[in-house]
């Protein structure tokens, strides 16, 4: 089976279409999500939309940690707001109770066997879901994310693309949709065979960048790096 492996979305979906439209192509079967879907950006709605038809498996990212406690006590979105726009503010307007609900009862982390291939899906580190672990941590932090009892570790959390291979474990971070911070600007996302030499390759596609940089900046002037990220080189 084919599987395309993307997280941290962040309401772009701009960014999604253009991965979905290629996983399409590629033969991809089954998603498998690293949370993050809202957050940033402003199509949480459509996000969901274009999610909907696919197999997938989803967990839980730190945005919907936030997104879930924003709406017990919406007193915190204007500190959000301020750090990292209102694309959280948007998903609890936006969405639907029930959206909401499934949002906020998301795992962390989970286990998922495909044709025998033994995954641990997360977020951030398999025991934290906030946890940054970068393609360039120290030995110690890999060889803990590596301690699992599976064949492959994903995680996002990070927007950096990674593949480390530690004891025969595989570490896969396919970077960012949404909000890329490698310098390397467009939708990333890994493919997964786990029928052939389940190799995972690591995919970038093109879309209208510009289109969502124009919307962050007319949104949120005063904060630029919202737009400037996206285009970062």
């Amino acid at each position: 089976m084919r599987v395309a492996i993307l997280g941290d979305i962040h309401g772009n979906a701009l960014a999604l279409r253009a991965v979905l439209a290629a996983a399409v192509k590629e033969g991809v079967e089954k998603l498998l999500i690293t949370g993050d879907l809202v957050g940033y950006y402003f199509a949480p709605g459509e996000v969901l939309k274009l999610l909907a038809p696919w197999d997938k498996v989803i967990v839980r990212g730190n945005h919907e940690e936030m997104l879930t406690s924003a709406r017990t006590d919406p007193s915190q979105l204007t500190r959000i707001d301020a750090t990292y726009g209102s694309g959280l503010r948007l998903a609890l307007t936006e969405l639907s109770s029930p959206q909401l609900d499934e949002l906020g009862r998301l795992p962390h982390p989970l286990r998922v066997e495909i044709d025998g291939l033994r995954i641990l899906l997360c977020h951030g580190a398999p025991w934290d879901s906030g946890h940054y672990v970068y393609p360039d941590a120290p030995p110690a932090l890999l060889e803990r994310c590596a301690e699992a009892d599976v064949d492959v570790v994903v995680m996002g959390h990070t927007h950096y693309p990674m593949l480390h291979s530690i004891d025969k474990r595989l570490l896969v971070n396919p970077g960012s949709v949404g909000q890329p911070r490698n310098r390397s600007p467009g939708a990333w996302w890994a493919m997964l065979d786990t029928c052939s030499d389940k190799k995972v390759v690591l995919k970038r596609e093109d879309y209208d960048i510009q289109a969502v940089a124009d919307e962050a900046k007319q949104r949120h002037p005063e904060l630029p790096y919202l737009a400037k990220v996206l285009w970062r080189t």
